[in-house]
């Protein structure tokens, strides 16, 4: 594995939270994404003991998925840090709606925010030091960004690649195109000359020619059917739950689905269940997948 520069920590993250990056330079720090809220406080330690006296000066955040931007307002109040959104979410933010951010849709949580600065595709962030060039990096999420150091040939990837696959296509969910913008996503990443990549989740990792090979097999194989994408949506939303609860009355399966948007619209497009139906075969398949284990009526993380 190459070494990254002593200016850059990842602060590798399990699941609920992504990944964090802290970049510290010698006028400034930043970190891009900080994990998801009931991991706040720990986000909060990490920054506390990596930075010792320091502030952090400023927030960034790739996409605004809860388990990016969760941290944010823990880290606000603390340093009263700056925070820099996609330039697409700027209203969304600014007036807090709920509905049109992704956190009501997929039965997630994440205490408000406020931001200082957006950033557009095309900006170049001169962070620790380091010219970083913000890429738009739709599939996963419309309005997501991918930040590359050329003089590191460090990529900061967030859901668009990750060592084995991607973030969910949430668009595709709701009728809108995301196959075809993650695959050009996939093509931009190809186009750069990268030694590292820090993903939104997992390890970073060098072998960049195999994990976009890895990535195209994956989308190929999710376009060819669209249900299993949207069956790969509900396993990973109701994993994130458990995730969050640890613990999950069976019977509470059917309904905490159909309280996500996200699912409603899924299922009417793709699946065409009942609730419980769904919920039946999303549990068998956590199971299924040593993600999950049924004790007497409960449905307990693993």
């Amino acid at each position: 594995m190459k070494a990254l520069p002593a200016s850059i920590q990842v602060f590798e993250r399990g699941w609920l939270s992504s990944n964090n990056v802290l970049l510290s330079g010698r006028d400034d720090t930043a970190l891009i994404d900080t994990g998801y809220l009931t991991h706040a406080p720990q986000t909060l330690a990490l920054v506390r003991h990596a930075l010792q006296d320091r502030q952090l000066d400023q927030v960034i955040n790739t996409h605004l998925h809860s388990d990016h931007c969760g941290g944010n307002a823990t880290l606000q109040a603390h340093y009263g840090s700056r925070v820099a959104i996609p330039v697409a979410e700027a209203d969304k933010v600014a007036n807090w709606d709920v509905d049109a951010l992704s956190f009501k849709a997929t039965g997630q949580r994440c205490e408000r925010f406020s931001f200082d600065a957006t950033i557009a595709p095309g900006d170049v962030l001169t962070l620790a030091g380091m010219e970083w060039q913000a890429l738009g990096a739709p599939g996963h999420d419309p309005h997501s960004l991918i930040f590359y150091c050329p003089s590191e040939r460090v990529l900061v990837s967030a859901d668009a690649l990750w060592e084995n696959g991607f973030g969910v296509i949430f668009p595709e969910l709701d009728g809108e195109s995301g196959f075809a913008e993650a695959r050009a996503t996939l093509d931009v990443i190809a186009g750069l000359d990268v030694r590292l990549v820090i993903p939104g989740h997992g390890r970073p990792f060098d072998d960049v020619a195999g994990a976009l090979a890895r990535a195209r097999s994956r989308l190929a194989y999710l376009e060819a059917d669209p249900v299993r994408n949207a069956q790969n949506a509900i396993k990973v939303l109701l994993k994130f739950l458990l995730l969050e609860r640890q613990r999950i009355a069976l019977a509470e399966v059917p309904a905490l689905l159909v309280a996500m948007p996200v699912f409603e619209t899924a299922n009417a497009r793709f699946l065409k269940q009942t609730p419980e139906a769904l919920g039946a075969w999303a549990t068998s398949q956590l199971v299924r997948g040593l993600a999950a284990r049924v004790e007497g009526e409960y449905l307990l993380n693993t």
